[in-house]
C-alpha cells in the first residue's frame, strides 16, 4: 500500500536511538525515550496561501529530520510504525557532515 500525505503533512519513520551510551552503558527498553530523529518517507504537495497558490515544502523524501518529542500522529502502515507531522513540527534537517563544515 502506498500513502500520500495531503497539504503540508510529512510522513516520517523514526530512527532508533543508540542501545549504548558513549560510556558503554546499555540502556534497557523501559528507560529509552522515543527518538526525536527520523527519515522522511513521503511529503505532501505543500500548503496553500491566501491566493490559493501551493507553496512547496522545504523537506523531501530521504531527509533526516529532528522533531518534537510529542509531535505528530503515530500510524502503522504495512507493519511499519510511522509518524505523520505538519512541516511546522519539524525543527530542522540534519545535513551531511561535510556540508556543515562548508557552511561554517
Amino acid at each position: 500500500m502506498t500513502f500520500r500525505p495531503l497539504h503540508d503533512r510529512v510522513v516520517v519513520r523514526r530512527i532508533d536511538a543508540e542501545e549504548k551510551t558513549k560510556g558503554g552503558i546499555i540502556i534497557p527498553d523501559t528507560a529509552k525515550e522515543k527518538p526525536q530523529e527520523g527519515e522522511v518517507v513521503a511529503v505532501g504537495p505543500g500548503a496553500r496561501d491566501e491566493q490559493g497558490r501551493v507553496t512547496p515544502l522545504d523537506v523531501k523524501a530521504g531527509d533526516r529530520v529532528l522533531f518534537g518529542k510529542w509531535s505528530g500522529t503515530e500510524i502503522k502502515i504495512d507493519g511499519q510504525d510511522l509518524l505523520i507531522l505538519k512541516e511546522s513540527d519539524i525543527m530542522g534537517v540534519i545535513e551531511a557532515r561535510g556540508s556543515l563544515q562548508q557552511a561554517a
